[in-house]
């Protein structure tokens, strides 16, 4: 699954667009690397995110097109945020 549309279905971020411009800004990293929005993610990696002065950390534990919020806790797993 493209790493935009996860993070949209995940809703760690409102829409794909926004997405984009994280991930073109440098400010999404796969796996310890500069992420573009097509990056192919995979189950167990580690994606890190900075908004603003806040940076988070999630593991990817499922992927699915389309998940219910109830859901959510299943697709990813927060392991640090600061």
């Amino acid at each position: 699954m493209r790493l935009d549309k996860f993070l949209k279905v995940t809703r760690l971020v409102k829409r794909r667009a926004i997405a984009k411009d994280l991930a073109d800004a440098g400010r999404i990293l796969v796996n310890e690397r500069i992420a573009k929005p097509s990056t192919n993610l995979e189950i167990n990696d580690i994606i890190d995110i900075t908004f603003k002065n806040n940076t988070r950390r999630f593991q990817v534990l499922q992927l699915k097109d389309h998940v219910k919020k109830d859901d959510l806790e299943m697709m990813y797993q927060l392991i640090e945020s600061e």
